[in-house]
This record gives C-alpha cells, sequence and structure tokens, in this order.
C-alpha cells in the first residue's frame, strides 16, 4: 500500500514524444464514434436485442463456478476471491468489537490522566464519551495525547477530540470498507437497531475479513486453525471463524459468537462447568461429514469474564451412560415351603 503523500509509480519514459491529436480530428473521431453507437443501437433493436444483453447479472454460484473453471488463478488469488464473496453477506456487527471489550476515555479527563490510561494499552485510537457508552463524542489519537507537548497538562481529553463516523450494525462489511476508504477514516462507532453504541470498527478489521488476519508485534500468538478436537477456543469468535477453527458448524440463531450459542442453548447466563451438545445435522448441504462424530460434540464453558464466555473447549460428544437397573436381593426367610409344625 502507497504511503501518504508519496509519489506514485512512475511510468517508463518513452523513446518518442506524444503527438497530441488537433481539434479537428478530434472532431471527426467524436463524429465516427457518435455515429457507430447509433448503428449498433439500431442494429440490435431490429434483431430485436437489447444493448444490454450482454450485462445481465450472474449469480454467486455462477461467479465462484467462473472463479473455479478459471485456470490462471493461483491458489491465494481464488482464496481472496473466495473471502471477498463472503465478506459480501457479512455484517459489520458480526466483525465489530463490541462495546464490552472497548477502552473508552471520558471528555473530562486532563491529559495528564489520559497518559496514565493509554500507556498501559496497546491500542491507538480511543473512543471519547460524555457520560455513557452510549454518548460518543469523537474520538483522539495516540499521538494527540503523548505526542504534542505544547499542550497543557491541565487540558481535557474533549478538547482534543476529533469527528468520528458511524456505522449501523446492519451494513455489509464491503460498503463500510469502500465508505471508510473513501472518507478516509480508520474509525467508526458501531450503532445498534436502538441508537446505542453497539461496539468499534476499525479499517484493519473490515480488510483482516477480507485478507484474512493480520497480527503485528502486541498481537498474542494466533490459535491454530482447525487443529483438531478437543480444542480451547475464544468464546469472542463469530460463527464463521469457530467453524474454520474447529471443523464445527454451529445451527444459526439470534447469536453472533460462539458463547451467545452456548448462552442460547442454556436459556440462562452461563456458569464454569456447563456443557452444552452440539447434535450432527442429517446428511447434505451443510449437514454431517464423513469424519463427523456419531455424538456431535460436546462444548464446556472453562472461564469467564464477567458474564461473558471467555474460554470454552469443544470436543467429540460422548454416549450417555446406560442407565443400570439395580435391584434389591430377595428377602431371607421368606417363600419358604410349610413343613411340619
Amino acid at each position: 500500500m502507497r504511503e501518504a503523500g508519496a509519489p506514485g509509480l512512475r511510468r517508463r519514459a518513452r523513446s518518442r514524444p506524444r503527438r497530441e491529436p488537433g481539434p479537428l480530428p478530434r472532431a471527426v473521431a467524436r463524429i465516427v464514434v457518435r455515429a457507430a453507437d447509433a448503428a449498433t443501437r439500431a442494429v440490435t433493436a431490429l434483431l430485436g436485442a437489447s444493448p444490454a444483453a450482454g450485462r445481465e447479472r450472474i449469480s454467486e454460484a455462477e461467479l465462484r463456478d467462473l472463479v473455479a473453471a478459471n485456470t490462471l488463478l493461483d491458489p491465494v488469488e481464488r482464496r481472496i476471491i473466495d473471502e471477498v464473496l463472503v465478506a459480501g453477506a457479512s455484517l459489520v456487527r458480526e466483525v465489530m468489537m463490541p462495546r464490552t471489550e472497548v477502552v473508552f476515555l471520558s471528555a473530562r479527563l486532563t491529559i495528564a490522566e489520559a497518559e496514565r490510561m493509554v500507556r498501559a494499552e496497546t491500542h491507538t485510537r480511543y473512543p471519547v464519551v460524555d457520560g455513557t457508552h452510549d454518548d460518543v463524542v469523537g474520538f483522539v489519537h495516540l499521538r494527540d495525547v503523548l505526542l504534542r507537548p505544547d499542550v497543557d497538562p491541565c487540558t481535557t481529553v474533549g478538547e482534543l477530540t476529533r469527528e468520528v463516523k458511524r456505522l449501523p450494525g446492519s451494513k455489509r462489511v464491503l460498503a463500510a470498507l469502500s465508505e471508510m476508504r473513501r472518507e478516509r477514516h480508520h474509525l467508526a462507532v458501531v450503532v445498534d437497531e436502538y441508537g446505542g453504541t453497539a461496539g468499534i470498527v476499525t479499517l484493519e478489521d473490515l480488510i483482516e475479513e477480507l485478507i484474512g488476519e493480520i497480527h503485528d508485534e502486541y498481537d498474542t500468538d494466533p490459535d491454530p486453525v482447525h487443529a483438531g478436537l478437543p480444542a480451547v477456543v475464544d468464546g469472542r469468535l463469530n460463527l464463521a471463524d469457530f467453524a474454520e477453527h474447529t471443523g464445527v458448524r454451529l445451527p444459526p440463531g439470534p447469536y453472533e459468537t460462539v458463547g451467545g450459542f452456548v448462552m442460547a442453548a442454556l436459556g440462562r447466563l452461563p456458569v464454569a462447568g456447563d456443557e452444552v451438545p452440539v447434535t450432527v445435522g442429517p446428511p447434505g448441504d451443510g449437514g454431517a461429514e464423513p469424519d463427523d462424530p456419531p455424538d456431535g460434540w460436546l462444548l464446556r464453558v472453562l472461564t469467564l469474564e464477567g458474564r461473558r464466555v471467555a474460554r470454552l473447549t469443544v470436543s467429540a460428544g460422548r454416549l450417555p451412560e446406560p442407565r443400570r437397573e439395580i435391584t434389591a436381593p430377595a428377602p431371607v426367610g421368606r417363600n419358604r415351603p410349610a413343613g411340619p409344625s
């Protein structure tokens, strides 16, 4: 990616200077192009065809078939195209950082107080609130807090706040990525249907949805992808990432993450040690696979962060133990044959 302000790629110098056409050749060319276009439209109308017949939309399945049949694409290019097609159906709320994980700064904090807070974190942009988390008034950059020696230490964070973009959680990932790039925003506040703050999303989050995870020196080691079962996963994984990491596809429902699935299946707030079985679907599209365990899988809650599932294990399901009937021993001394008295 080219740095802002850096010179672009220069074209190779031509050996002969290009001669610009005069006004008369340009006028003649314009007339010829218009006449050819009119002739084309007239011929297609006479034949009963539509000029836009070759530009009809194709389905996603047809597009995937075209990509699969193309022999000029290497595996990396095929994967990127597949990720783009998948991201076309993804929503912003599926890739955002939820508000419970966001570090907010109060607009009333002084620069000295904010400096102590941001030094303990690893982020570069922080949403600024004036009251509750639903009252986001903007954001501040790390440089605004640490690298501005001319700022009075008593200056409040609210005085340095920059404008922040807001996106609905129902917006598509590709549309959000295009909009943020066009408007040169790196951070956006995700708003839910009630007007409250659902979380935040960064330009990096949206790009990672297309090309995969981007790790830097501050990130923890990523979990191995599909390393087999049993596995320990983060409860914040969305359903698609959970399926990629474990090979287990959870049924869709009113949740976005595997932790939400556990909470919905339990019907209450989870506690450490809770177990939720996942049954194997019928064979077919999206159903059982040949290597799926016959008894399904088992999700077990390991740890919690507050009321949220933090870590859980995924393992093959186990058969319920057969119930053993315990019969009472026959009482001694009963049902003896009668003898002579």
